[in-house]
């Protein structure tokens, strides 16, 4: 049975203009740099500070002035005194010591050879019939990365087939990888696993009494020998510790990734632009923002003058007022990416300062023990703001510091209680275990029940477990591992 009803409801929705303002606080420097070429890319009203150009400050119509879709253009004029200024500085620019002074300069990298590229240009090195270029040119291309061919050599026979027309045999295949490809420079690509990785680099190398006993250890004894079973090896092979310890001194001197050590120029290394800087003067704590992220926007001079044609033309005709119509929708998008930006910059600074409020003994000395516990919600009450702002401003954003740059969302970390009763950093007991490791003896590693008693002495009152999942996010591994001779 159908009724009708009438019913209330309370909501809360996004404007466009925070949904737009949400995106770009959470941009770190160079996204936000990408963002800012789109938006005058497709908004002509706005302009750099490269030109020479009227500037629009914050005079524009209210943003419930407008309705694009119901504005009559026959029946009201428009107020071109708003839309019209001859400001010197976008207002926003006015705000003295809040950006940094230096410029980071885009630095042009040129294009390189492949690694792939690379490789396929030694094969022409090799007086080899067609068929068999193909079969090592596929080869080739199946190596990933980090130097590995990881498919069976049955499934690179069948897709020789279908794709190259190349019927042929997996020991013709087996034949090409071990005398062409896996000759190939850097020594070591082609191989099929580790172990066979190692062996190929080692017998790359003038041979002698170490070397020999390594290809041994590798060939007859791979999983004693990743197992670190020392004792196991000596006794298989009837040799001294010293000896052992020469031969595994020449398998650690290998590549485990050959793939990783070319050096192509088409290696480009990643560019961090730190969002923010910290300096210290005169024993205080000085930040500014990047001033990459407080471009000068300005309006066309050409959008400036068909605004005053049409506000003196006596006689203004219906093709006249949809120009303008258009102009001022072009404005208004200009006003509220303008605003955005001047809000974005606010954001930044006044979230930033708390974090480094917060963190000032750390940021003063550089030493991590230092941190203090600190979650998003602490900064959030502090500065009165959502939670969901504060992670926009510290995902993916650095600060430089006079001890490096800093991904600023690493200076977050939950508390633990020592056994004073005290809220401690996790980060500051990782660092603590990450010394104790560094110091322990690597001929008796220690294991993680040995490890939680030793910081449980120092007063951090933490189970085995929990030094596992630490260990683990440090990337240390086991303690048998660990251990060298």
């Amino acid at each position: 049975m159908l009724k009708q009803g009438l019913h209330q409801k309370l909501l809360q929705k996004l404007s466009p203009q925070q949904i737009q303002l949400m995106k770009l606080i959470q941009l770190p420097t160079q996204a936000f740099e990408e963002r800012l070429k789109q938006e005058i890319e497709e908004n002509p009203a706005l302009n750099t500070g490269k030109e020479e150009v009227d500037t629009f400050d914050d005079t524009l119509a209210n943003d419930n002035d407008y309705d694009a879709g119901n504005e009559n253009t026959e029946n009201q004029d428009i107020n071109i005194d708003d839309y019209l200024s001859d400001d010197d500085y976008p207002s926003y620019k006015t705000q003295v010591s809040n950006y940094s002074s230096e410029d980071e300069k885009e630095v042009p990298y040129a294009a390189g050879t492949t690694f792939h590229q690379y490789l396929k240009n030694q094969l022409n090195t090799y007086r080899i019939n067609e068929e068999d270029k193909i079969i090592a040119e596929f080869l080739v291309g199946s190596i990933d990365d980090s130097g590995y061919i990881r498919r069976d050599i049955i499934d690179i026979v069948d897709d020789l087939a279908f794709t190259q027309n190349v019927y042929t045999t997996e020991e013709k295949v087996v034949e090409i990888l071990r005398k062409i490809v896996q000759n190939l420079d850097p020594i070591g690509v082609g191989a099929l696993n580790l172990k066979e990785c190692l062996v190929i680099q080692l017998k790359a190398k003038t041979e002698n009494e170490e070397r020999v006993l390594a290809i041994s250890i590798l060939e007859d004894a791979f999983d004693h020998f990743v197992k670190k079973h020392y004792k196991k090896l000596i006794d298989k092979f009837s040799i001294t510790e010293e000896t052992l310890k020469g031969a595994i001194s020449e398998i650690e001197k290998l590549n485990p990734k050959p793939g990783s050590s070319y050096a192509g120029n088409n290696k480009i290394a990643e560019q961090i632009v730190p969002d923010f800087t910290i300096r210290i003067i005169d024993g205080v704590l000085d930040l500014t923002l990047n001033s990459r992220n407080a471009p000068e926007l300005h309006i066309s001079r050409e959008y400036n003058d068909m605004l005053r044609g049409y506000q003196d033309a006596k006689d203004k005709s219906k093709a006249q007022k949809d120009a303008v119509l258009f102009i001022k929708q072009k404005l208004d998008a200009a006003k509220w990416f303008i605003d955005a930006i001047k809000q974005r910059q606010q954001t930044l600074l006044i979230t930033m300062s708390a974090i480094m409020e917060y963190q000032e003994e750390y940021f003063l000395t550089g030493d991590e023990r230092k941190l203090k516990p600190m979650i998003l919600k602490d900064v959030a009450d502090k500065i009165e703001m959502d939670v969901s702002t504060v992670s926009r401003v510290a995902n993916s954003k650095y600060v430089s510091t006079p001890y490096g740059t800093k991904l600023i969302k690493v200076l977050f970390s939950e508390s633990m209680k020592n056994n004073q009763g005290e809220d401690v950093s996790t980060r500051e007991i990782k660092k603590i275990l990450e010394n104790v490791i560094a110091d322990e003896d690597k001929r008796k590693p220690l294991t993680d029940e040995k490890l939680s008693k030793i910081l449980k002495e120092k007063g951090y009152p933490i189970a085995r477990r929990t030094v596992s999942k630490y260990r683990e996010q440090l990337e240390i591994p086991v303690a048998r591992l660990r251990k060298q001779i």
